[in-house]
């Protein structure tokens, strides 16, 4: 089988694509920049140069001999995207598009509404297909270290409310696990963490595990948009506050029970991720 994974040198597609090498396989990986992608991955990978704003028609030529297609998008025109990218996999024969997509699809909190216009075009366009639904990944909280180590506290509008963050590396072996079967599933994957956890418990157990004390600020939705607009353009900082919205009301605490069901074993914890990451909120690795 012949997998071409996009995003392979982001947080998700880098993960999926190392998942593959070290069960033998020779993905090929779809990237803007072929300098990057060699740096990470030497020669282990086939490296094809595209673009997923390109048209369909180009895309099929990059698309070429590959059997299954990982794809990754985000962006408020992201439907675009899987449009031109479920045309291009129909025209260049591929067998099997596994789009990782969010679980807000279902509740058009936040970016849920782009998915659910890119799943539509998916299906739209016949292509057999596979959606992964994920919650909200445990790494979004490498965005707090730097209020964590600067400030001793998180700053955000999500209240008490809860959400059941997931492990990057689930999402990875989710999405290996639904390459590899090499058959489409029309129903969509939901995968969630294995407890949801207001941001205060969160913050409370990084605390816990760099021996200081972490507390909670909660901002206003008008704080919290300031905050975004900072660092994020206003269609993705107003669909954070969305989402921040949404779990502060208690609408974002679903937690599946899709991880175990694909993989025969429970999710990694936050605090098996906080473990993983302890140096980014300024406390040290412990030796086992």
């Amino acid at each position: 089988m012949k997998y071409l994974i996009t995003g392979a040198t982001g947080n998700i597609g880098s993960l999926v694509t190392t998942r593959l090498l070290q069960r033998g396989e020779e993905p090929c990986v779809l990237v803007r920049d072929r300098r990057k992608a060699r740096k990470v991955y030497g020669d282990r990978v086939e490296i094809r140069v595209g673009d997923l704003t390109w048209p369909a028609e180009q895309l099929a030529t990059v698309f070429e001999g590959s059997e299954a297609l990982f794809l990754i998008n985000t962006g408020p025109d992201l439907a675009q995207r899987d449009a031109n990218c479920a045309l291009a996999a129909r025209k260049a024969g591929i067998e099997h598009l596994v789009k990782l997509s969010t679980l807000d699809v279902t509740t058009g909190i936040g970016t849920g509404p782009w998915h659910a216009r890119g799943e539509a075009a998916i299906r739209r366009s016949g292509v057999p297909h596979t959606f992964i639904q994920a919650a909200a990944f445990m790494s979004n909280a490498l965005s707090w270290a730097d209020s964590i180590r600067t400030d001793g506290a998180l700053f955000s509008s999500t209240g008490d409310g809860k959400i059941a963050f997931i492990h990057p590396g689930d999402i990875a072996d989710v999405a290996v696990s639904a390459l590899t079967r090499k058959r489409a599933q029309e129903t969509p994957l939901v995968i969630t963490g294995r407890e949801a956890l207001s941001y205060r418990d969160m913050v409370t157990a990084i605390g816990a595990a760099i021996s200081k004390p972490v507390g909670y600020k909660a901002l206003s939705d008008a704080q919290a948009l300031a905050g975004a607009l900072m660092w994020a353009d206003r269609a993705y900082a107003e669909a954070l506050v969305d989402i921040w919205r949404a779990v502060r009301e208690g609408r974002l605490a679903t937690v599946s029970a899709g991880v175990e069901q694909q993989l025969g074993r429970p999710p990694r914890s936050f605090v098996d991720w906080i473990g993983e990451n302890i140096g980014a909120f300024g406390g040290k690795a412990t030796r086992s």
